[in-house]
């Protein structure tokens, strides 16, 4: 491929993905009301994977009292008459309720009209009988005597005045010039006018004059629908008027209750986001921050509302209205509670739909908005949320072209599956244990564009120049590296170059003995059992095999590609071989027990040294290997064998614990000259990482070996061989390392060193 035609495609693997993200961010600012419904109908999903928990037995306390509903069901029309009920017979079932000791009373029915059952009403229509000038004296008298005994209007609110917890339900409507319901408590708000803010109404159907006087609060049942008709979120607050200055605000039903339950005193407050220091939800909107009623906090969105959690239809919410008037109902299931009177009869045309139900009561929907507060549980879209998933949508978009263009189509669709498995797992972690709605689909489906195109105009190029990665580097880097080369062709730099490397020379101890314990076939087996687990885990810390040599290996961090923490990766990637070595001790011995010869555990030591060396194509024209070459390299060989000498599993060069020093745990060994070198370096024992060198044992460890080679260096002989004796028992692992200096120690008392002795160690093996 051409250099004109690489730039070519190139360009095109980015422009194209880059326009389709584009487009979907436009798209989900701009959200239509097709995205809207959509994102609806997710969230509905999850509360039919998951309904909000009812409890019938939830038991009734002061603080937070129980729902239930008043259901005027069929069962109850068939028994007392159609409905409208007369107002003496509601003004009978609110006493019971009352007397068995309701906690409140919420009435979800407008009584906008007189009761025409009432004697008032009826006994000036029967003029036309005989007896109707006895019968309208006897009127007389009697109303005469109590008027409510002749006005069931007049007796219902009579009854109403005697109940200190009853709200009568209003109901809000596009016709304007509709009477003013009463208004029992004021909204107060913090901030600018809500009026923008709440679902607004130019007109309501109130109660009769004489009943609102009489209840102790009113408050709206309007329920709002969403485009399908299914019920969603509910208002607590809803503004009456046509504009700020001339608006009033009611509280909903539930706003209302909850509000006397807790003392007539109490009131509604909001908090708008202009005065609470916070940002507009909009263009110069300011919505919703909080409400609270009465001591009741209510996290609600910007418009006033709460989403309702759905928990599905509960027979056990409902008590019928003839049991409580048939004196039928145990007063345990009426004391204490909030009760909601409605009716579910199909009939009466007070039927709506749930995220869960086709068909429900809307009295339900304003009990469960009612169990919501009182118990805390919320379903909240929080006003972040569409911000977070731009944010989202815009990163995992850019994420998936970029690793189409570094890996192949395989691994970008795995990355782009992970992406969109973590969306949906995010989400619906938020959902399930924070209660928090966050729409996965959407950046899904614009990350399955993305992809898709990206792949599309990708694929050629990609799997052009994996090959030519493929047939140029085969012949001499193993096949792991050659597919991280493929998928990094921008980052290939071989041939010879000074690089800042950390090398690794790892051998086992004691090999000779072990070989000797199995035949040609059996020693195979053997050493690639070995290797195997210990090569996966150089490779998978980022490091490159540079050869075996025998029982040996030797590897190497930061070449061909940029390791930047090399020296980090290095340690661990060793530290860790140690952990497979166990795991892989634990098997063999296992395989020797049921083979019924002795087990010889695999020990082995390792070397690290980080140095500037030469890395790059070495052999001749024949034969050639990427493989390294310098004195750091020897270095790290010669520390390799000192490992056993020290006792310790892991011995690290002073370059090296100079870049790793604070995240893991070393121990400074000694002063030495290894053998080929003048040079005294400095080595240290790597223990482990930064969990170890956080710990307090750790600790203590180290300032007790400093303290022991500081007790060697001035020459306090039994100060050094008593520290010697005391960690041994401390840390049986490195006993064989506080041997040595006990014994150098032994040594030097019985025969002091020179007078210039400057304690350093010169090694007389490799």
């Amino acid at each position: 491929m051409n250099l004109a035609r690489k730039i070519v495609w190139r360009g095109m693997g980015v422009i194209a993905p880059l326009l389709v993200l584009a487009a979907a961010l436009a798209v989900r600012i701009n959200d239509p009301q097709l995205l809207q419904n959509f994102r609806l109908q997710i969230f509905d999903q999850y509360q039919h994977l998951k309904p909000r928990p009812f409890d019938p037995q939830w038991q009734v306390q002061l603080e937070t009292p129980g729902v239930a509903i008043v259901d005027i069901d069929e069962e109850s029309l068939a028994r007392y008459g159609q409905w409208p009920w007369p107002r003496d017979l509601i003004a009978r079932l609110l006493g019971s309720l009352q007397q068995q000791g309701a906690a409140g009373i919420a009435i979800d029915i407008v009584f906008a009209e007189r009761d025409r059952t009432s004697l008032d009403v009826v006994v000036p229509r029967l003029e036309q009988i005989a007896a109707y000038a006895a019968l309208r004296e006897q009127f007389a008298l009697l109303k005469q005597r109590d008027q409510t005994l002749t006005n069931n209007d007049d007796f219902l609110a009579a009854t109403l005045k005697q109940l200190p917890t009853t709200v009568l339900g209003i109901s809000f409507n596009q016709r304007d010039g509709t009477r003013q319901p009463e208004l029992k408590k004021g909204v107060v708000y913090a901030g600018s006018n809500p009026f923008w803010a709440l679902k607004s109404y130019p007109g309501a159907t109130a109660n009769l004059a004489v009943l609102e006087a009489a209840a102790s609060g009113i408050g709206s049942i309007n329920v709002e629908k969403d485009y399908d008709g299914v019920v969603r979120r509910v208002p607590i607050l809803f503004a009456l008027g046509t504009a700020p200055d001339n608006a009033q605000f009611y509280p909903s039903l539930v706003a209302e209750i909850l509000r006397l339950v807790q003392g007539e005193n109490q009131s509604v407050r909001i908090k708008l986001a202009d005065g609470s220091g916070e940002s507009f939800f909009g263009a110069g909107i300011a919505g919703i921050v909080k409400a609270r009623i009465g001591e009741i906090d209510i996290p609600t969105d910007e418009f006033g509302q709460i989403s309702l959690w759905d928990s599905g239809h509960q027979p056990e919410r409902y008590i019928p209205a003839w049991q409580v008037l048939d004196q039928q109902i145990a007063s345990a299931s009426i004391a204490g509670r909030i009760l909601f009177i409605g009716t579910s009869a199909p009939g009466l045309v007070d039927i709506h739909s749930s995220p869960l139900e086709k068909a429900i009561p809307g009295v339900e929907i304003h009990a469960q908005i009612a169990e919501q507060i009182l118990s805390q549980t919320y379903l909240n879209r929080p006003d972040y949320a569409a911000g977070l998933e731009l944010c989202c949508i815009a990163v995992l978009g850019l994420i998936l072209i970029i690793a189409i263009r570094r890996f192949n189509a395989i691994v970008g669709a795995i990355l782009g599956l992970l992406a969109i498995a973590l969306a949906f797992g995010f989400s619906w972690y938020a959902f399930d244990r924070l209660q928090l709605l966050f729409d996965p689909v959407y950046g899904a489906l614009t990350a399955l564009a993305v992809y898709l195109i990206a792949s599309i105009i990708n694929f050629a190029r990609t799997e052009a120049d994996k090959q030519q990665v493929r047939n140029a580097f085969s012949r001499y880097l193993s096949p792991a590296l050659v597919e991280q080369l493929a998928r990094n062709p921008e980052q290939l730099r071989l041939g010879g170059e000074m690089r800042e490397m950390t090398l690794l020379f790892c051998d086992i101890r004691g090999f000779t003995t072990i070989s000797e314990q199995l035949d040609p076939a059996g020693l195979t087996r053997f050493i690639n059992a070995f290797l195997t687990p210990m090569t996966e885990t150089i490779l998978a810390h980022r490091g490159t095999i540079d050869k075996y040599i025998g029982d040996c290996i030797m590897a190497f961090w930061n070449a061909p590609l940029d390791v930047p923490d090399h020296q980090a990766s290095a340690c661990r990637a060793t530290l860790h071989m140690f952990v497979r070595l166990r795991a892989l001790n634990a098997q063999m011995q296992h395989a020797a027990e049921i083979q019924n010869r002795v087990f010889i555990p695999i020990q082995i030591g390792a070397g690290l040294n980080s140095g500037s060396v030469c890395v790059g194509n070495m052999g001749s024209d024949m034969r050639f290997d990427y493989s390294v070459i310098g004195d750091a390299v020897n270095l790290a060989s010669r520390l390799e064998g000192q490992s056993k000498t020290y006792g310790v599993d892991i011995v690290i060069g002073e370059s090296t614990e100079n870049a790793i020093r604070g995240e893991f745990a070393t121990l400074p060994l000694d002063v030495i000259k290894v053998k080929g070198k003048l040079i005294p370096v400095r080595i240290h024992a790597l223990i482990g990482e930064q969990s170890m060198l956080d710990s307090h044992r750790f600790k203590e460890h180290a300032t007790q070996h400093q303290n022991m080679l500081a007790a060697y260096q001035i020459q306090h002989w039994d100060d050094c061989e008593r520290l010697c004796h005391s960690l041994a028992s401390k840390h049986p692992e490195m006993v064989g390392l506080y041997a040595l200096y006990a014994q150098r120690a032994a040594d030097f008392r019985a025969s002091p060193p020179s007078a210039d002795w400057d304690g350093v160690y010169t090694a007389t093996s490799k």
